[in-house]
């Protein structure tokens, strides 16, 4: 194959890049932004004055396409979290705090141990979560799992941050993929991870400068308008010719990859993230995180200078004004991580359309990554990956396209 225009510089179209690169496919990477990462990157705040993630994202070690995408471009090491897998919680109704610590191996003893469980959890909860990738179609999160503290104080915050979606209407079967890959693996695939210093730091820099030293090309700013076919197969990227031995990785965000392919059918709903920064020190953690319930803030993660707090599945929140948020984030923030004084600056980061709705319905509308045109495929979380709208889910798509192209050359 002579070259392969990869339309899209988010992971999902980095990790094509690093794949096909790596394969010795020469490879042209387009984006329409200055900045390559998509929803995964970091910039410069000016108003607080430091450097921010636009949102904030955990691995886990159990993540593997994360981990070799990380290490092909030399970043590995750049991840950092504590040394065995440990999820702290505080519930802001109650003031109780506990931390989750499953064992390394399959068999769940964690969930009997006190200190290492849920209060309240019972072992007989914990099976009918591993259970959840072989519920029905239509089944949901809320409606699969029984009630109690295990549901509450776990699987429902888990929920809701990997599938960005209540778990009264997430599926159960996505659900079930994120446990099977996690939690139902043990504990040794649940350490979690986050860039030590930044996402653009851990994902973005080093993958643009490995594709670059391997001859790669890139072209930031500047967007694709238009995607011409003829006979089955994509033939110019606005107006520039694509020949018959080029091929094209279209991997940008949803709504983009309809518009330029007519009849394509994608998820059309989507759920917001609500991301609140405070430029303030707080106390390291060893997790650099802790889930909160009970409160406004859902996770609020401990940075270098910068306390930085998420609310997922936040349609019913992107309307309240600034200030109001900011209030009610930090009345959690300073309680859960004991900081006196006035609330201080702060950036509030709202993405009204950061994933698709995990839904069933939404996830039946998922594309693969094979498309009638013999010269395109398809990358990108919202594609049919098996996965919700993750950092995992967004790579192994870029990871999978690169392989059909190349098996197929």
């Amino acid at each position: 194959m002579r070259q392969v225009h990869v339309v899209g510089a988010g992971l999902a179209g980095l990790s094509a890049a690093v794949a096909l690169t790596g394969a010795g496919v020469p490879v042209t990477l387009h984006d329409s932004n200055p900045a390559a990462g998509g929803r995964c990157r970091s910039y410069f705040d000016r108003e607080l004055g430091c450097r921010l993630d636009n949102g904030n994202h955990l691995v886990l070690s159990g993540n593997r396409d994360t981990f070799a995408f990380l290490d092909i471009i030399g970043a590995t090491a750049t991840m950092t979290g504590p040394d065995a897998p440990e999820f702290p919680f505080m519930d802001l109704a109650t003031n109780e705090r506990w931390t989750v610590r499953p064992n390394a191996g399959r068999v769940p003893w964690w969930v009997l141990v006190p200190g290492r469980n849920v209060p309240g959890a019972r072992l007989g909860h914990f099976w009918a979560a591993t259970r959840l990738s072989r519920r029905g179609p239509d089944a949901t999160v809320q409606d699969s799992l029984p009630p109690g503290e295990l549901y509450r104080r776990l699987l429902e915050p888990l929920a809701i941050a990997a599938l960005n979606t209540p778990p009264a209407t997430a599926s159960a079967r996505l659900m079930g993929a994120v446990m099977d890959e996690s939690l139902s693996a043990g504990g040794a695939a649940c350490r979690p991870m986050v860039p030590r210093d930044g996402l653009s730091e851990s994902f973005v820099d080093p993958a643009l400068a490995w594709l670059t030293a391997h001859g790669a090309t890139v072209r930031l700013g500047h967007r694709v308008m238009a995607l011409s076919q003829s006979g089955g197969r994509v033939t110019a990227l606005d107006g520039m010719a694509v020949g018959l031995d080029e091929a094209v990785v279209l991997a940008t965000p949803a709504p983009v990859a309809a518009a330029l392919l007519p009849g394509l059918v994608v998820p059309d709903a989507f759920e917001a993230i609500l991301n609140v920064h405070f430029r303030v020190t707080a106390p390291e953690a060893a997790a650099g995180f802790i889930g909160v319930l009970g409160g406004t803030a859902e996770w609020i993660f401990i940075k270098p200078g910068v306390v930085s707090t998420t609310i997922s599945a936040g349609n019913d929140r992107t309307d309240l004004t600034g200030d109001a948020l900011a209030q009610q984030v930090w009345s959690d923030v300073h309680r859960v991580l004991h900081l006196d004084g006035p609330m201080p600056p702060y950036r509030i980061v709202r993405e009204k359309r950061a994933t698709f709705a995990a839904t069933p319905a939404q996830d039946r509308r998922r594309p693969p990554a094979r498309t009638p045109l013999l010269n395109l495929v398809l990358a990108g979380d919202w594609t049919a990956t098996g996965l919700p709208a993750t950092i995992e889910g967004a790579i192994r798509s870029g990871k999978s396209a690169a392989a059909i192209l190349c098996h197929s050359s």
